[in-house]
């Protein structure tokens, strides 16, 4: 089953579809169309991720609740990161059938895995890709996206730049003229209609939920399941080597007034100066999108917690000795969330086990 045909009613992108006049079964034959093209690429296209039971991982965690394990590393790409990217993919179909010019320059920054999934969708798409990389970024990743005919620059830090330098850079190739295609909604706001399937899946399929535990690097993911799943809590979880956001919900405590934060963002989300974790993933040095993340965190009655490293490296063993998930540290840096704070005994949790194991 397909999610961007199960859901279609619910997205975003099948909504400016119908008001612009496009039929139900142009929507249906262009996903089609465009999901055989990942396949090809990709070896297969999108369907319905699968939940497991987390018993056992949580026994072994020593942790009193009801764990439910939402598996995405055998989704196209690799991980999530091509569900928002496909969406992403779609507004821009529709936009081109509704009069909109053709885009044939698209660019996103990242360090693995959404740069892949672009990679994968933008092929699909057949059109141009630069992808701006860190100059650590996997020799495996960068192999890949060159198969997959994408332009890789690595970016080092200039004299006296604050930021992620491959942001920068990206930022600046948008300047010049090419397409944000990226997972971050505050380039681009279309990432959120895609990474929703995920929550919408999860919620159809565990039923009761009382807390998701979810890592945060720029925020998409997190804001995604939120947006999809309002009435679960959220705990957005990131590393002790770097944790921008839980500082900005530090700094707006206890009022959290996100209207004053949106009027000057750098007084609260500021860069984290030095990022380091095994869960390299989810080094942004910024939570790009921190602000819709933070209002659906305090709506939802959660908080954003800090995981000690060694709880991180914890969570990733942890995850390879009682489940069968081929899954990377970052995609296990929620549940090291989770362990290092629990919710009240018998609580229904969800964990997203979100990224393949490329070691």
């Amino acid at each position: 089953m397909n999610p961007f045909l199960h859901y279609r009613d619910r997205l975003d992108s099948y909504g400016r579809a119908r008001a612009g006049g496009l039929s139900d079964q142009w929507f249906v034959e262009r996903v089609q169309s465009l999901d055989a093209a990942v396949a090809e690429i990709d070896g297969h296209g999108f369907g319905v991720t699968p939940i497991l039971d987390g018993a056992a991982l949580a026994q072994a965690a020593h942790l009193d609740v009801d764990l439910v394990i939402k598996v995405e590393s055998g989704n196209v790409g690799g991980s999530h990161k091509a569900r928002h990217l496909f969406g992403v993919a779609l507004h821009l179909a529709v936009d081109e059938a509704l009069g909109a010019p053709v885009v044939d320059h698209l660019a996103i920054a990242s360090c693995g895995n959404a740069a892949l999934g672009a990679g994968v969708v933008a092929g699909a798409m057949d059109k141009r890709l630069d992808v701006y990389v860190p100059v650590w970024a996997n020799d495996r990743v960068v192999g890949r996206l060159r198969e997959l005919g994408a332009t890789i620059t690595k970016c080092e830090r200039r004299r006296g730049e604050d930021g992620d330098p491959a942001y920068l850079r990206f930022r600046e190739a948008v300047a010049a003229g090419a397409r944000p295609f990226s997972v971050q909604g505050t380039d681009t706001p279309t990432t959120f209609d895609g990474g929703r399937t995920l929550g919408w899946e999860l919620a159809d399929q565990a039923g009761r939920l009382d807390a998701v535990y979810v890592q945060v690097g720029g925020g998409a993911l997190a804001t995604s399941v939120s947006m999809a799943i309002p009435e679960v809590r959220l705990h957005p979880v990131q590393s002790e080597g770097c944790a921008p956001l839980r500082q900005a919900w530090d700094l707006l405590a206890p009022d959290f007034d996100l209207v004053a934060a949106a009027e000057t963002p750098g007084a609260f989300m500021r860069p984290w100066p030095d990022p380091r974790s095994a869960a390299d993933g989810i080094l942004d040095d910024v939570t790009y999108d921190w602000l819709p993340l933070l209002a659906g965190t305090v709506r939802s009655g959660g908080e954003p917690i800090v995981a000690p490293e060694p709880l991180i490296l914890k969570a990733y063993q942890l995850a390879h000795e009682h489940t069968d998930v081929p899954v990377c540290v970052t995609g296990t840096a929620g549940f090291a969330g989770l362990m290092h704070k629990p919710p009240p005994a018998g609580a229904r949790v969800a964990v997203l086990f979100t990224g393949l194991d490329r070691t």
